[in-house]
């Protein structure tokens, strides 16, 4: 079977150099050690020293030579609008308080993973919510730090007594 033993950034490699090209969804962007198929239907182990987290155009060193090319897969999420930047800041505070990775897109528009509970809140605090299928890449954050463990990226969780009012 195939190794990735080392994640390398879009900026710094060749594309002549891609064995092939892997579709993950942003939960599976960030990992450590799993086996994974590739799009040709190839299995491969991905074995990283520490979890690390890979972005769409990103390559996955193999041991035997070569890249292979990430690719974002289309996720369902979330588009998010306020009314203007201040109802925009707020939406987001309220999404961060829920300690949920959000990405921003240019001109101020948010976007999450879909979850019907969100999608109702945001609604309610009178968000425009649009709900679409495509990639997701959010905002790198403490969940995303080598500390953070392979599958919870990081986030706590609420044993101890904390209010979420918004």
């Amino acid at each position: 079977m195939r190794h990735a033993t080392q994640v390398i950034s879009k900026s710094k490699w060749v594309p002549t150099e891609t064995k092939g090209t892997v579709t993950l969804s942003f939960e599976d962007r960030f990992r450590r050690r799993v086996r994974l198929i590739d799009d040709a239907g190839e299995p491969f182990l991905l074995d990283l020293a520490h979890a690390t987290r890979f972005e769409d155009g990103d390559g996955l060193v193999l041991t035997e030579g070569g890249v292979l090319l990430v690719r974002a897969a289309i996720e369902d999420v979330l588009e998010i609008t306020g009314k203007d930047s201040q109802h925009t800041a707020r939406l987001a505070w309220h999404i961060g308080n829920r300690h949920t990775p959000l990405e921003v897109l240019p001109g101020g528009i948010l976007r999450i993973q879909y979850d019907h509970v969100l999608m109702h809140m945001l609604e309610g605090l009178g968000a425009t919510v649009l709900r679409v299928s495509a990639p997701f890449a959010p905002e790198a954050g403490a969940y995303d730090s080598p500390q953070a463990g392979e599958e919870g990226h990081g986030r706590h969780d609420h044993t101890h007594a904390h209010s979420h009012h918004g």
